[in-house]
């Protein structure tokens, strides 16, 4: 004779919907000023913007003006959180000539006004 599965399809309803919740609360908790991506690897992404970070009268490189833009129209909290990190300050980043790269850059749809720290964009 073949026993009948006990329990009730309700408790692997339940399991089911508390796994997706949890993976759902994850990802929430891993978004943050850069989405999904760490702030140290947003930082590394923009490492061809060193030079301009740190002279405001250097030209900025192509490949800086590039990731910043990406950057802006992606996530654009992300750069001022870069801006602000342990990272940007372990490197010798000086917020007040890096806040003027995306001008610099030309970038037409950056956030003009907004705060970063002490410094707005210009």
């Amino acid at each position: 004779m073949a026993s009948k599965p006990s329990g009730c399809p309700c408790l692997a309803t339940l399991v089911l919907f508390l796994v997706c919740s949890m993976a759902s609360l994850q990802g929430a908790i891993a978004a943050g000023e850069c989405g999904k991506t760490p702030i140290s690897t947003a930082a590394v992404s923009l490492s061809p913007c060193l030079s301009a970070a740190g002279n405001a009268k250097a030209k900025v490189p192509p490949a800086c003006c590039t990731k910043v833009g990406a950057l802006i129209a992606t996530a654009p909290k992300c750069l001022c959180a870069v801006l602000l990190s342990p990272l940007a300050k372990q490197a010798g980043i000086n917020l007040g000539i890096a806040i003027t790269i995306p001008k610099r850059c030309n970038i037409k749809k950056r956030p003009v006004g907004k705060k970063c720290g002490k410094y707005t964009v210009p």
